[in-house]
């Protein structure tokens, strides 16, 4: 980690400290705009219900304020859910924890649609703690496919935190974030998640990248290893040069919502690593 690095580190735990001090005991649970219509039944053009599942101190509401909308005007049945709260802030409790709480949401899903397996959206942490519900906890048979947004797959090599800042690498589990500790590269937990390889047998794996990441990094540790006919791994830049959409942003990312909407439209296996979705 560079002296910049650790230097904008800093001043980030401080902001981490406050913000979980000032946290509220209890957070609110809004849905984002399309989500959690319960009612919902997924048609033969899209049988399988759509869960969004947000990053590392993100709630539902904020995360997928542009995709959820974008895939239930799209015809999808579509829901989402926080997870993970520490100190009324969200996704910071250990992954192996919050993948024990998308487990059950998983089985809501499919008693509310009827169908017998769902498709996941996750972005940052969102797109790997997936993994350990499919490869742990026995979820692989419920999931026709993940799409993981700037997934911190193999952890990063960079600092997880909210806004800049920190000297020394900080104590995260002490600041209320065990998750933030358990997606640092190498950590036990990543060791864990990968022992078995990245993908388990039956879903299908897509991984959306952005060079620009400046959370998940080296971006290209992201990427999934497994065979084409199960993993597509894709550099937005490479699909779009002028798009500069960073880590947070990249699920409001118009780019991003086509390759997810082409993805999900598949009728089996990852998305087409030739599709070219239309640049802005």
């Amino acid at each position: 980690m560079s002296f910049v690095t650790r230097a904008l580190s800093v001043a980030a735990a401080a902001v981490l400290v406050t913000s979980l001090v000032a946290a509220p005991a209890q957070a609110i649970e809004i849905s984002p705009p399309g989500a959690n219509d319960w009612s919902c039944k997924p048609t033969a053009e899209h049988p399988h219900p759509v869960i969004l599942v947000p990053g590392t101190f993100e709630s539902m509401e904020k995360n997928w304020s542009t995709l959820s909308p974008y895939l239930k005007s799209a015809g999808y049945c579509v829901f989402a859910l926080n997870y993970g709260e520490t100190n009324g802030v969200y996704a910071t409790a250990p992954v192996a924890e919050s993948a024990q709480e998308l487990a059950p949401f998983v089985d809501a899903v499919r008693a509310a649609t009827g169908a017998k397996k769902v498709d996941l959206v996750g972005h940052s942490q969102g797109g790997m703690m997936p993994r350990y519900y499919m490869g742990f906890l026995g979820g692989a048979k419920y999931v026709r496919q993940l799409i993981g947004i700037a997934p911190s797959s193999h952890g990063t090599e960079g600092v997880i935190v909210p806004p800049p800042g920190f000297v020394q690498d900080p104590d995260f589990t002490g600041l209320g974030c065990a998750a933030c500790a358990d997606q640092q590269a190498g950590s036990a937990f990543m060791q864990e998640l990968n022992s078995i390889g990245d993908t388990v047998a039956g879903p299908s794996y897509t991984v959306i990248s952005t060079v620009y990441d400046e959370v998940v990094i080296p971006y290209n540790s992201q990427f999934l290893n497994g065979p084409a006919r199960q993993v597509t791994n894709i550099t937005i830049q490479d699909k779009c040069p002028a798009d500069v959409f960073e880590h947070d942003q990249t699920p409001n990312d118009p780019v991003v919502h086509q390759i997810v909407g082409h993805a999900l439209g598949k009728v089996s296996g990852p998305a087409d690593p030739a599709y070219q979705p239309a640049c802005f």
